[in-house]
C-alpha cells in the first residue's frame, strides 16, 4: 500500500522556490514548469480582480447574463499561447482566453478580456457566423472600438499614433489584421475591402454601450 509522499516544511518549500526562480539546482524544464505556472498565478488573480472591481467588465458581464450567456470565472482561461494574440474567444465552448505573459500592464489585460467579452456578446445576441468574413469583421471592428484596445495612451504606448481620427485607422488595422487571420480569407486585400464595406454600419454600433468606452 503506499503512502503519500511526506509534506515539505516551510523552509523547504522557500528553499525550494527559490532554486525554481534562481535556476540553480534543477532542471531547465524544472524552471521553465514553474515560471509558467507562477504567470499562470498572476493571471488568474487579476482576472478575478477585474471580475469584482473593473466596472466596464462588470457591465459586459452583466449584459452577457442579460442575453443568456453567464460567463463564470472558470469559463475565462489563462494558457500561453501565440504571442501576436493578447486573447481569444472559442464560440464552441463559450470561453475566453487570456494569453499570460503577454500584458505589458493591468489596462492592456482588461481591455483585452473587454474585446473578447464583446465577441461573446455578439455571439450571443446576434448569432455571428465566424466563417462569414463580413460577420467577423464587424465584430472586430466593434471590439477593438469598444474595449480601449484603441484608446488614445495605448496607441502612443506602441508608437502607432496617427494626430487625426487615430481611434478609427486603430480600428480598421486592428480588425484587418485579425480578420486576415480567418482561414476562409485568401489574403490581406480581402480583409480590407471587407472591413471597409462594412466600417460604417458597425463601427455606429455601441451595443451594450451607450458610448466608445
Amino acid at each position: 500500500m503506499s503512502s503519500d509522499p511526506p509534506k515539505l516544511s516551510s523552509f523547504e518549500r522557500w528553499r525550494r522556490n527559490a532554486m525554481l526562480a534562481t535556476g540553480l539546482g534543477v532542471t531547465e524544464d524544472e524552471r521553465l514548469d514553474y515560471l509558467v505556472e507562477r504567470t499562470r498565478q498572476a493571471c488568474e488573480e487579476k482576472k478575478l480582480q477585474f471580475m469584482q472591481r473593473s466596472s466596464a467588465v462588470v457591465f459586459m458581464l452583466n449584459h452577457l447574463k442579460a442575453v443568456g450567456c453567464e460567463l463564470p470565472p472558470s469559463n475565462i482561461i489563462c494558457a500561453p499561447c501565440d504571442r501576436r494574440s493578447a486573447g481569444g474567444f472559442s464560440p464552441e465552448k463559450g470561453a475566453i482566453v487570456l494569453c499570460q505573459g503577454v500584458f505589458f500592464g493591468d489596462a492592456h489585460m482588461e481591455n483585452a478580456m473587454l474585446h473578447e467579452m464583446i465577441h461573446m456578446f455578439d455571439q450571443c445576441r446576434f448569432k455571428v457566423d465566424w466563417s462569414n468574413l463580413r460577420h467577423h469583421a464587424c465584430s472586430e471592428i466593434r471590439a477593438n472600438s469598444l474595449s480601449g484596445d484603441c484608446r488614445f495612451s495605448r496607441e502612443l504606448r506602441i508608437g502607432s499614433l496617427a494626430f487625426t481620427k487615430h481611434h478609427q485607422d486603430c480600428v480598421r488595422r486592428r480588425a484587418v489584421t485579425s480578420v486576415s487571420r480567418n482561414v476562409m480569407c485568401p489574403d490581406k486585400a480581402t480583409a480590407e475591402r471587407v472591413v471597409n464595406e462594412v466600417f460604417e454600419s458597425c463601427f455606429k454600433d455601441t451595443r451594450p454601450f451607450d458610448e466608445i468606452y
